[in-house]
């Protein structure tokens, strides 16, 4: 019994040597990659200060899955990921029966290259859609994304952070 026992405690000790996809402690980039430079996103859309949401999104992720420093400069850093939000649809999904839309569904695209300075190599480089449903307020009429955008930023805000899990996630499992 005291064999089995020990035998126990030196299997817990060492591990398993895996860790699930997905987990925050999953990290399989290059061992120097310690910070990163994350610089305002360009926006190509027509929604006002999305940039600034996607970029702090991304920025948050990027800080609470491993042990990074994330910066806003593109100099003096292991690795820059960069983005352009290329462009933002509105799509009536839900209507009253006075035909009026009730319910809006919103497709954001990005672009993200995530490159190691160091090997001069891009390690991602992708375009990701996101898709959210948002209900317009009682009474409301929404014209364009502008006023969608001012309507209900939480949509937005949702969007921004399930792309900035997804982007880092494929970043830190891609290798």
């Amino acid at each position: 019994m005291r064999k089995l026992t020990v035998l126990v405690l030196a299997l817990a000790a060492t591990g398993c040597g895996y860790a699930l996809a997905g987990s925050s402690k999953t990290n399989n980039l290059p061992d120097y990659i310690r910070r990163i430079g994350v610089p305002l996103f360009l926006n190509q859309s027509t929604i006002p200060e999305l940039d600034q949401v996607y970029t702090q999104a991304i920025r948050t992720e990027l800080q609470g899955r491993g042990k990074f420093t994330v910066v806003t400069d593109t100099t003096g850093v292991d690795a820059v990921l960069t983005g352009t939000i290329q462009s933002v649809s509105q799509e009536p999904v839900a209507f009253t029966p006075g035909n009026q839309a009730t319910r809006y569904q919103i497709t954001v695209y990005v672009h993200v290259e995530f490159k190691d300075l160091k090997a001069n190599k891009v390690l991602a480089s992708s375009t990701d859609r996101k898709t959210e449903e948002y209900e317009v307020s009682t009474g409301a009429v929404v014209t364009d994304l502008a006023t969608l955008y001012a309507q209900n930023r939480n949509a937005f805000d949702r969007l921004s952070r399930d792309f900035a899990r997804s982007v880092v996630q494929t970043i830190l499992d891609a290798f």
